[in-house]
């Protein structure tokens, strides 16, 4: 039994129907395919959905709240990762285009494929930038901050690790509830319990973190109304 993510949790499941198995999912794990139902999960496989790709029309409400002057808004998706990627640009797309905004999607899953990324966002007159949530934009988070510093484009993350390292803004849920919920579940399976019966987990809460000298580096005033909203403000 083990606590892993959406790929590797297909594939452990495709291979065992009797050890037990933990997931963390950042898409919905019904349309993954990782459970057949959120309330019974049926089977051996249970966990903790942490939505990190189902959150792409609130970080944009967020990102037009930081800048509402923006009108295209650019999107960087992995498409080595098509579940979370494809859910992402919808719900992008329908949010913006609800919010008469446009958004041009980009895809990067190489470092140097990020740096094409940027110098497209630059040719196409981007105004700001959602980061798609992905593994690896985690893995190269110091390259994305300071790619978005360097080019003064306000951009929204999906997990405060980003803030840490210098990027303006994140909102999503919180790794450390995370963790603990796969500790629990772990725990209770541990001591008998069914996966089959065991929901899986949703996020109740979700935390939006600002870095002030990273807007003003980049020339952004964050709006009261933004800060009175945040869960930490870097200063």
């Amino acid at each position: 039994m083990s606590a892993i993510g959406t790929a590797t949790a297909l594939a452990a499941k495709a291979a065992t129907s009797t050890i037990p198995i933990v997931f963390t999912a950042g898409t919905d794990p019904v349309q993954a395919g990782i459970v057949s139902s959120l309330s019974r999960p049926g089977g051996n496989v249970t966990g903790v959905n942490f939505m990190a790709s189902e959150l792409g029309a609130k970080r944009l409400s967020v990102l037009q709240e930081l800048v509402p002057h923006a009108t295209r808004i650019a999107l960087l998706v992995n498409r080595t990762n098509p579940i979370a990627a494809e859910s992402e640009i919808k719900d992008v797309q329908r949010a913006a285009s609800a919010a008469a905004r446009h958004v041009e999607v980009v895809e990067a899953s190489t470092s140097r494929e990020i740096e094409m990324a940027f110098a497209a966002f630059v040719q196409n007159r981007c105004e700001a930038l959602v980061v798609g949530a992905d593994p690896f934009f985690i893995e190269r988070r110091v390259q994305l901050a300071t790619l978005a510093t360097r080019h003064l484009l306000p951009t929204v993350y999906f997990q405060r690790a980003f803030v840490e390292v210098g990027g303006l803004v994140s909102y999503g849920t919180s790794n450390f509830v995370r963790y603990r919920e796969v500790g629990i579940y772990t725990g209770r399976i541990l001591k008998g319990e069914k996966p089959a019966d065991m929901p899986v987990v949703q996020p109740t809460k979700f935390e939006l973190i600002i870095n002030l000298p990273t807007a003003r580096a980049i020339g952004i005033v964050v709006p009261q109304s933004l800060l009175a909203q945040a869960d930490e403000v870097i200063e």
